[in-house]
């Protein structure tokens, strides 16, 4: 039974992944929460078990929906280079840190960002993106990269909460940025993962069938579902308009941040 339910998690969670170029991450997280939980695993590992698998199942949706996007000429090369240094240093720090939080601190910290995110798209959904905008120097780009790095280990996604917003604040059209954001979410998921394996065997945590704070059945059937429909996903994100994306995006932002709220305040 679990199986399947990682089965379905994976499915929905990559379609996810290729429409918004998120990592599925904020799918993956609230859902992995609540079957670890009705598991029986210790509550103080539940949050950070969540984060980490989340991560690692991360690796194979980024690489299938950075493949579809890809395809269409969506990924700006360049701007990925610039931005991974940053990312991979970024991420692997930010686990250690998620690492030190209590779970019912993560969980707020998570909803409050994501309705922020949620908040800032919506609004910004009907603006115009200026295409004569220059984006930041290589630096800038570097050091952008490492804030969202540390930022997603955290939040235990594939970074495109924060990429595809600064990407299509700096001019970059809505699809080029979730197109780029998802070959970003390849450095965050990988540097992170590992740091959350790591830490999570530093601190001794006995979770069956896991390495660290990623639990390998989870990891397995989520992501072996969801390598497949990322690129339906993607497909999806090519034939809806900018504005369109922007809001699906943003209401899908907001249902998980209130979820995140409401556990972290109980």
């Amino acid at each position: 039974m679990e199986l399947v339910i990682f089965l379905a998690i994976g499915a929905l969670a990559g379609f996810t992944a290729g429409l918004f170029g998120v990592g599925g991450g904020l799918i993956i997280v609230p859902i992995l929460y609540v079957v670890f939980t009705q598991m029986g695993i210790d509550p103080a590992v539940v949050m950070h078990l969540a984060l980490g698998t989340s991560l690692a199942t991360i690796i194979v949706t980024s690489i299938s929906s950075m493949m579809a996007h890809h395809k269409n000429g969506a990924v700006i090369w360049p701007v990925f280079k610039n931005l991974a240094p940053g990312l991979v240093i970024g991420s692997f720090f930010g686990a250690g840190v998620a690492g030190l939080l209590s779970g019912a601190h993560l969980q707020l910290i998570i909803g409050v960002f994501v309705m922020w995110v949620a908040y800032t798209m919506f609004v910004g959904a009907k603006k115009v993106v200026d295409q004569n905008q220059v984006l930041p120097s290589t630096p800038k780009q570097v050091c952008a990269g490492t804030g969202i790095g540390v930022a997603s280990a955290v939040f235990g996604i594939g970074g495109g909460s924060l990429t595809v917003p600064y990407l299509n604040h700096h001019g970059v059209v809505m699809q080029k940025a979730v197109g780029t954001s998802a070959a970003c979410g390849l450095p965050i998921a990988v540097a992170g993962a590992l740091g959350f394996m790591l830490f999570g065997m530093k601190d001794h945590v006995n979770v069956p069938n896991s390495i660290g704070f990623v639990h390998i059945y989870a990891f397995v059937g989520i992501s072996s579902m969801s390598f497949f429909t990322a690129k339906l996903g993607a497909k999806a994100a090519h034939a809806l308009s900018p504005s369109v994306l922007k809001k699906c995006f943003a209401v899908m932002l907001f249902i998980v941040g209130c979820f995140f709220l409401f556990k972290g305040l109980r």
